[in-house]
């Protein structure tokens, strides 16, 4: 990430166990001073970001049964707080489409710092270069998922979990656009991750 940065973070949470958890490895990411705060309800969240407002909030879609982000951010005057879901279990895409990003608590250290600077600075390139807007971790995902590849030879290549393939396929989907393997292969080729010889499937 760079020169440390110092951000408040929020991390909203029922769960102990998962809230813990993850401010445990926000304290230990390189490049970042977070000022950590965590939250256990939904009221008590929103009247400390009225008081003090933070920089990120990570907090579970289903914290208070279903958080409500766009609502909550009238509610709390949070505008400009950036919003990560944290995935403990499947969330619908189209509630995901609320958040500025999202991560899993299958992701390792170096994915969950990814994805928060990509989230606090935003893409480094235009967005003409797509290619730059995936992760390595994504583009080793989008040349094997191109290859033929199953999430299962995927997850053993990578030394990975096949959830955390899921959730990289998800979040490559999301920023892409683009929702078949066909359309990755052409994204791949056009991009210089693959080479035609390859692919082990046919373009359909």
């Amino acid at each position: 990430m760079g020169n440390d940065k110092f951000i408040n973070i929020a991390v909203a949470e029922s769960s102990i166990i998962i809230r813990t958890g993850i401010t445990n490895v926000l304290k230990k990411l390189p490049g970042l001073r977070p000022q950590l705060i965590e939250m256990a309800s939904a009221d008590g969240l929103q009247n400390y970001m009225r008081a003090k407002p933070v920089d990120l909030l990570i907090v579970n879609p289903a914290f208070g049964g279903h958080f409500d982000i766009a609502g909550f951010r009238k509610k709390a005057e949070a505008k400009d707080t950036k919003a990560i879901a944290l995935l403990s279990t499947f969330i619908d895409n189209s509630v995901l489409a609320n958040y500025d990003g999202n991560i899993s608590i299958f992701d390792g250290p170096e994915t969950i710092s990814e994805k928060i600077n990509e989230v606090i600075s935003g893409p480094e390139q235009d967005d003409e270069e797509k290619t730059d807007t995936l992760s390595q971790r994504e583009k080793d995902i989008v040349i094997r998922i191109v290859k033929g590849m199953t999430n299962k030879e995927i997850a053993d290549d990578l030394f990975l979990s096949v959830h955390t393939v899921i959730t990289h396929r998800r979040n490559i989907s999301r920023k892409l656009q683009i929702h078949s393997v066909s359309g990755l292969t052409i994204y791949a080729i056009v991009n210089k991750l693959v080479e035609l010889k390859d692919i082990r499937h046919q373009i359909g």
